[in-house]
């Protein structure tokens, strides 16, 4: 991926989360805009959004950015200079879910060690080499 393009992904989503704060402010609240991955060709683009919320929650705010697509495109038409303007493709960020799943399952182990073993493991401090 060339500069020119972690500059432009990185300007394009600094300015979604500024549309999404200050104008839909009351609808973008549990909204993130966690990356976005601009084409070589500036023609399309992903955009992955983090989504805190149940499932329906989720689907409800993903529906709502994807109507509000065109607008936001709009907006972003009159903040960022390209040659080509990308059409956005709007994505639901997993990796979020991943992470907190996987966190979980270590916690769970964790337990699982202390229930076998109840003794208190050996912290070993590191030696001062001064």
């Amino acid at each position: 991926m060339s500069n020119r393009t972690v500059r432009i992904n990185e300007l394009v989503q600094r300015e979604l989360s500024d549309i999404l704060r200050k104008k839909y402010q009351a609808e973008s609240v549990s909204i993130t805009i966690s990356e976005v991955r601009v084409a070589p060709d500036l023609r399309d683009a992903r955009v992955f959004v983090s989504i805190v919320g149940d499932d329906d929650f989720v689907e409800e705010r993903l529906r709502w950015l994807k109507k509000q697509a065109h607008d936001i495109r709009e907006e972003i038409s009159r903040r960022i200079v390209l040659k080509y303007l990308p059409k956005f493709e709007y994505r639901l960020d997993l990796s979020v879910n991943r992470g907190v799943r996987l966190l979980t399952i270590l916690d769970e182990i964790e337990k699982d060690d202390l229930k076998r073993n109840p003794t208190k493991p050996e912290v070993i401090e590191p030696e001062d080499t001064q």
